[in-house]
């Protein structure tokens, strides 16, 4: 019985997963069949014309891309989306709220601004003015859901933990997180971090948990791609960069402007590219996480996509490519949820590395030319020893 369950709830969730792409192709094939009165244009107020046909691009940019509304599905060829709150500052009319309702989709214009549907989704002031957009987008929105379910889980571990302690035995969702807690201590920060390890705790279990409850919340039916923005994840990766500067001791400076042991003129050449390999750590971690994500989401719609690429030339190829797209499509899905976990890992456990460099102290190598005063009992004479000789 629990295996037609999952076997349910799998197929229900690659139904609603794909339901914006039939949909969207639904609409264009009305579109293509309705009649056109003369004179009538497609997006008349932009002077755009649409074209024809299944267009996969749009569809998945237009998923994996930020957008002041939450589009859902479409009813009717009638979009059903959550419009969001538009705040603009305009250098000379100030600041002014309103929903991005008003914009209808982008094809209408709201009191002296539209938006501009590209790579990205913006909004333009028609007298061409700068301004500055503050509107809360899906993204944000998707942020603000995965910070309440972050807080909400996190309290009530750590209300369970002060109640009942750490010796007593962990039950329901504390029991769950555990296991995750104790591998985040044991195999990332105790490793990288040393003594020092429950000083950086908080920001490794924050940055773990932040991380992957985003990535599974993007792969839910109607999900944002938050940690596949490459904005998101540079200000991820900035927050590991500083908190490794902050954290250097004298030791890991010293060795960064004046590595010792090394000849001068090296010096002049073994510096810039410390330096620089300093800058490269945090673009890294940045680059890693926002490819992975958006990776994974364009090959998934990329997949069902192609059923409507093969129904464009034969109905007959497009309902015989529906069974392989959806095994692929399960197979990704699934193999997206291991990545979402080990995406975590490896930035909390890169960022418990790069930290770790910064705060290790010196090596006894570094004092390898001390002497130690030694007697030699055969011949009753003192004599001094280094501490080379010793380890040698």
């Amino acid at each position: 019985m629990s295996l037609r369950r999952l076997f349910s709830f799998i197929v229900l969730t690659f139904a609603l997963l794909s339901a914006p792409v039939f949909t969207y192709a639904q609409h264009e094939e009305n579109h293509e069949s309705a009649p056109v009165a003369e004179g009538e244009t497609a997006h008349a107020a932009h002077g755009e014309e649409k074209k024809g046909g299944f267009n996969a691009s749009e569809v998945i940019f237009g998923h994996i891309g930020d957008s002041h509304y939450w589009h859902f599905f479409d009813v009717n060829d009638h979009p059903v989306s959550l419009s969001l709150p538009v705040i603009i500052y305009h250098p000379e009319k100030g600041l002014e709220v309103f929903s991005a309702s008003k914009f209808h989709h982008g094809h209408e214009s709201y009191n002296g601004y539209h938006l501009e549907h590209g790579m990205k989704e913006k909004i333009v002031s028609e007298d061409g003015a700068k301004i500055i957009d503050f509107s809360i987008t899906k993204n944000v929105v998707s942020m603000i859901i995965s910070v309440v379910l972050l807080l909400v889980i996190m309290l009530n571990v750590a209300k369970k933990y002060k109640k009942n302690g750490t010796m007593v035995a962990p039950t329901g969702f504390q029991n769950a997180l555990e296991p995750v807690l104790t591998f985040v201590r044991d195999e990332v920060a105790k490793p990288n971090l040393g003594k020092k390890y429950m000083r950086y705790m908080p920001l490794l279990l924050t940055v773990f948990f932040f991380i992957w409850i985003n990535n599974l919340l993007g792969l839910l039916p109607g999900g944002a791609n938050f940690t596949g923005n490459i904005a998101v994840t540079a200000c991820l990766a900035i927050v590991s960069f500083l908190i490794m500067i902050f954290s250097g001791n004298k030791h890991f400076w010293g060795h960064l402007f004046n590595p010792p042991g090394v000849p001068l003129g090296v010096k002049f050449l073994l510096v810039p590219i410390e330096i620089i390999s300093l800058f490269i750590k945090p673009i890294a971690l940045m680059i890693r996480l926002f490819a992975n994500i958006l990776a994974g989401h364009i090959v998934i719609l990329s997949v069902i996509s192609m059923i409507f690429i093969f129904a464009g030339l034969s109905k007959v190829a497009g309902w015989g490519f529906v069974p392989v797209s959806m095994a692929f499509t399960i197979f990704m899905f699934f193999l997206e949820l291991l990545v979402a976990a080990i995406q975590a890992f490896i930035f909390t456990n890169l960022t418990a590395v790069f930290i770790g460099q910064a705060v290790e102290e010196g090596h006894d190598h570094d004092h390898v030319h001390e002497e130690y005063h030694a007697h030699n009992p055969e011949t009753g004479q003192d004599y001094n020893v280094s501490k080379q000789e010793i380890i040698a």
